[in-house]
């Protein structure tokens, strides 16, 4: 992970996707991309359908695609969440995390954005009933 994040802050992020998905039916998802060069949203969309990010029973899964390498990254909210909150949500939670990225604070950035998505997630999807993980919680590497 470079100096990006620490093994003990991976798993703490896990716990925070963990925290976010309770009670909401959408699934949150951070890929980290240490590979690739480009700058642009199309190998972010391959991870998205790659992880099955588009199956979910509602529509609702959010990924956090991240490179510190290349400082980039691309937020994909799938049609269900992203017909809820409209893209001027997205572009609210890219800024923050990218100015907070600018200072070094990566960890705390994708641990807020998490959280607040995760609020978005309950408000639009709440849990009725059984609550079955869709996706794994566990952060992907490429």
């Amino acid at each position: 992970m470079g100096n990006f994040l620490t093994n003990q802050q991976i798993a703490s992020l896990v716990e925070a996707i963990q925290s976010a998905e309770d009670h909401s039916t959408g699934e949150i998802r951070v890929h980290i991309d240490s590979n690739t060069d480009s700058r642009d949203a199309k190998t972010a969309f391959e991870v998205f359908k790659k992880l099955n990010m588009d199956k979910t029973a509602e529509r609702n899964a959010v990924l956090f695609h991240v490179n510190f390498e290349q400082k980039y990254l691309t937020i994909i909210g799938d049609i269900g969440i992203h017909e809820k909150v409209k893209q001027i949500y997205w572009d609210h939670l890219h800024d923050y995390i990218t100015a907070e990225f600018a200072k070094g604070h990566y960890y705390q950035a994708l641990k807020s954005a998490i959280l607040e998505t995760g609020l978005e997630l309950k408000k639009h999807f709440p849990v009725e009933g059984e609550n079955p993980n869709q996706l794994s919680n566990e952060i992907t590497f490429s």
